[in-house]
């Protein structure tokens, strides 16, 4: 299947209106998500319980019309409990593959940081290179395979932080945020009107629906001089006083991949600088290890962000007059 630029478009803003019927209010996250979604990246919502985590990653799963499953992380869940792992079957004296959670569409992570390092790695190689390996054997994940991920800002008790490794592999970490009172008030009448406590949504597209989507987004442009503008915002996370280690390169390849989709959203088969811009934060915050005097400052990341967004100069290009940031 083949899509044009304007039907991916299109499709995506019925995903995100159908989407808008359960969760009240947080359009520009749904948008964020949905871009991750069509770069071929991973999730980390990180924020406070009871703000629809759980909600939006079902939502997606269904109105994208794939399979989800959710794995609760305790400290006590083992490797296997993820991937799966061979059982043995009395009545042909075989070992037989039985497939962990993992196999599946959208995986939601809940909670991630509850298990240990151990359990965490288990899904090192599913998110990096959509494959399990099992006994010496190698197992294809089904296509597409998204993990969302959540964990509680402010709850450390009996958690284990990600280690470096595992948030580099996550695209974007977003956070959902509290409604206002206009939209907290609009999620109960909606619930009062509807008298049932789900929502009922449609299914929009299919598997082969968003990978054709996918594809369509290899065809987005982008100029050579915002390709040099995101190495110059990546290179600027490297030299701060503050940072001890900046971003990698997938940082660079994850900004121009949500670039890229962030355009196509918009019905656009050209990046524009604001593209480019929308997702600096998404994709910088969790990759930005800081120096061991700022580690208790959580405002001191967001700080070196804006400063880089500040101060690197953002290219004006011929064709684009009139429309740079």
């Amino acid at each position: 299947m083949t899509l044009d630029i304007s039907t991916v478009a299109k499709i995506s803003q019925q995903v995100l209106n159908e989407i808008d019927r359960a969760v009240v209010g947080k359009r520009h996250v749904l948008q964020q998500i949905l871009a991750a979604a069509l770069a071929g990246g991973h999730i980390l919502l990180e924020d406070y319980p009871g703000l629809g985590k759980t909600l939006i990653a079902r939502s997606f799963a269904h109105t994208l019309g794939l399979e989800f499953k959710r794995i609760q992380f305790t400290p006590d869940l083992l490797p296997a409990d993820i991937t799966g792992g061979y059982v043995y079957n009395r009545s042909t004296s075989q070992f037989d593959l039985r497939q962990g959670p993992v196999f599946t569409h959208i995986l939601l992570a809940d909670e991630i940081n509850r298990a240990s390092p151990r359990t965490q790695s288990a899904l090192l190689e599913a998110m990096q290179e959509n494959q399990v390996s099992l006994e010496g054997e190698t197992f294809s994940l089904p296509q597409p395979f998204v993990v969302i991920a959540t964990q509680n800002p402010i709850e450390y008790e009996g958690t284990f932080p990600l280690p470096e490794a595992q948030l580099d592999r996550f695209l974007v970490k977003l956070s959902v945020g509290y409604p206002s009172r206009e939209e907290e008030q609009e999620i109960l009448q909606r619930r009062r009107q509807r008298q049932v406590e789900e929502v009922i949504l449609q299914e929009i597209i299919g598997q082969g629906d968003l990978l054709a989507m996918r594809q369509a987004i290899e065809g987005v442009q982008i100029h050579t001089d915002l390709e040099r503008y995101i190495v110059a915002l990546v290179s600027e996370t490297r030299k701060d006083r503050r940072v001890a280690v900046g971003a990698s390169p997938r940082a660079s390849l994850g900004l121009m991949k949500l670039a890229r989709a962030q355009a196509a959203i918009g019905g656009r088969d050209f990046v524009l600088p604001d593209d480019i811009k929308a997702f600096v934060q998404p994709v910088f915050i969790h990759r930005l290890m800081l120096q061991p005097e700022f580690w208790m400052k959580q405002r001191v990341a967001g700080e070196v962000i804006e400063s880089i967004l500040r101060t690197v100069p953002v290219p004006v290009l011929p064709e684009m007059d009139g429309k740079t940031a």
